[in-house]
């Protein structure tokens, strides 16, 4: 009963996937019902992780979800966990024993989930959570998170407003500059659900910004049209254009998130579209890249290791004159 009432006080409400509720562009009733059964899977995981008594007890419900949606499920449950090591009688360690089982092939995932989790909690709290997170090159993707989030229940004020964070206390050594940058690719990720994915409608909204912003956004709108989907091949070749000289960074996210869907076990139709079409080649193929461009240690100075990693594989791209 203890647990089943964790889960109904921290589980936000399944209305708040709604695309009607949120606001966000309808492109077609298809694209809508993807978009929403995204936000639902998420959130079923976000409830599977209130609910556990140990983040492993998770696993076997988040593994028979379907597979194109898994990835979102796990993404919820490691916010969920996030979460309460986040409260005051948090475990403090749920996040890290959540990644050694199944959900290390999930890191990347889980790491995103993590920065759901800060903008949920107050900041005082953060330290309790970023003990959980010490890898130098995936914290970057908590700052996605972050970013994702508050584009995604905050549309009004960070995509259409162009908010940016006037300052961000985490990570330290990492300058703020390289904080926006990677917050930015978030916000573009979200926005591929805020304008219905719809890539014509998406790029509008990416090119009401300030210009340095554009890569950041195309990136990661990128990035959720390779592992979320919802657009056919025409629709790619129509982002694609429209990304004009970010095209190298649009290639380097399908990449990523083809690596994500690799490493999991999740590899489906609409990723091979994606990288057929981003990238010009297979998600194996794509994945390679990416992991042959890793740090494979510490990066000195402010630029966050993962901002490294990004432009090495945008690099690649260019050099292999896919851009």
């Amino acid at each position: 009963m203890y647990r089943a009432l964790r889960r109904r006080l921290l589980t936000p409400a399944m209305s708040e996937t709604k695309v009607s509720v949120r606001g966000f562009h309808e492109k077609t009733p298809e694209g809508t019902e993807l978009l929403e059964t995204v936000g639902r899977m998420f959130l079923t995981g976000y409830g599977y992780a209130a609910e556990s008594r140990r983040p492993l007890d998770a696993e076997a419900q988040l593994e028979a979800l379907p597979v194109r949606f898994r990835g979102f499920a796990y993404e919820g449950a490691a916010m969920g966990f996030a979460v309460r090591d986040g409260l005051p009688l948090g475990s403090r360690r749920s996040v890290a024993e959540f990644l050694t089982g199944r959900a290390g092939s999930h890191s990347y995932m889980v790491y995103v989930g993590v920065g759901w989790a800060l903008a949920r909690l107050p900041r005082f709290r953060w330290p309790a959570v970023t003990a959980n997170v010490p890898d130098d090159l995936l914290r970057g993707l908590v700052l996605d998170g972050y970013g994702f989030h508050q584009a995604y229940f905050h549309p009004d004020k960070y995509v259409h407003g162009q908010y940016r964070e006037p300052s961000f206390p985490w990570p330290a050594d990492i300058g703020q500059a390289g904080i926006d940058e990677i917050i930015d690719q978030g916000i573009g990720r979200a926005m591929w659900f805020v304008g219905g994915a719809d890539p014509d409608y998406v790029a509008n909204l990416i090119d009401k910004f300030p210009k340095d912003r554009h890569s950041d956004l195309y990136s990661g709108a990128a990035l959720a049209a390779t592992y979320a989907g919802g657009v056919d091949e025409r629709e790619l070749k129509v982002f694609w254009d429209r990304a004009g000289e970010h095209r190298a960074f649009v290639a380097q996210a399908s990449a990523f998130a083809a690596t994500a869907r690799s490493r999991a076990g999740l590899v489906v139709p609409h990723n091979e579209l994606a990288t057929r079409v981003l990238c010009g080649m297979s998600v194996a193929d794509a994945t390679d890249v990416s992991l042959r461009n890793q740090p494979d240690g510490p990066v000195g100075g402010d630029v966050p290791a993962y901002t490294v990693w990004r432009r090495r594989i945008a690099e690649e791209f260019r050099a292999l004159g896919q851009c």
